[in-house]
């Protein structure tokens, strides 16, 4: 008798777990959770410290363009007002100027991804220090060099605490983070308002087609697909439940 195997429709891997629903309930929880305490006084402090993070993750971005298009880095310097820059030399403008925006929410995007499975934020956890090791050595002001020694601390701390759960879920709000704060920024910056020296008004400047505005709803759309891909990418590829999660992640790790 010939053995009949099912193969799953692509509608059926879409349909999330137990736990994969748990994982989609945390990152709803946090985009509402960042959005009523983005602007709240006071309150909004809590989020500080992650916004700096972000906009590090902003300037590693455009520091890794330049130095694919052949830059020399400079400088790397997280401002006090929430804003950041690189100085480089060289490198190909129409990659690096914006690889700031399209690079954080990449970024972000993949650490969404990495958040549905144990093992995949442990090491999405360690890629995460390695990017803030080489914005501290690019780093040229206190600010830049404190915000990154924090969270590669906090990271080694929940690396030595063992708490898959505290690592799983720290890598999801930072990529939460990442994707609403570069959203955010692009329709703040871009779309609602003209803002007369960005990212997107010299790469506008230097294209000559099309107004700062333009450029800036297309790659908010980009980073909308980032983050809407990221989702469908988890769903996709981590089907396992918490407890085979933890063993295979455990197993990783002692071989």
């Amino acid at each position: 008798m010939p053995i009949i195997y099912e193969r799953e429709t692509i509608s059926q891997r879409l349909e999330p777990n137990d736990t994969q629903r748990a994982t989609l309930y945390v990152i709803g929880a946090y985009f509402i959770g960042i959005l009523i305490l983005w602007n709240l006084p006071y309150i909004k402090h809590i989020l500080y410290p992650f916004k700096l993070l972000v906009v590090g993750l902003h300037e590693f971005s455009h520091a890794t363009a330049g130095c694919c298009t052949g830059a020399r880095i400079e400088a790397i310097e997280i401002e006090p007002n929430e804003g950041g820059v690189t100085r480089m030399r060289g490198g190909v403008q129409c990659c690096t100027l914006p690889a700031g925006y399209l690079g954080s929410s990449l970024i972000g995007a993949l650490l969404i991804f990495c958040g549905f499975d144990i093992l995949a934020s442990k090491i999405a956890a360690i890629l995460l220090g390695l990017c803030l090791i080489a914005v501290l050595f690019w780093a040229r002001n206190w600010l830049t060099r404190g915000i990154t020694v924090f969270f590669i601390g906090l990271i080694v701390v929940l690396w030595i605490v063992k708490d898959s759960a505290g690592l799983k879920y720290f890598v999801l709000f930072v990529g939460v983070m990442s994707c609403f704060y570069s959203v955010w920024d692009i329709m703040d910056d871009l779309v609602m308002r003209k803002v007369n020296e960005s990212d997107a008004s010299k790469f506008a400047q230097m294209c000559g087609c099309c107004p700062s505005q333009v450029w800036g709803f297309i790659w908010l759309i980009i980073s909308i697909l980032f983050l809407l891909a990221s989702v469908v990418a988890g769903i996709l590829a981590f089907k396992q439940d918490n407890a085979e999660q933890k063993q295979a992640a455990d197993h990783f790790l002692k071989m």
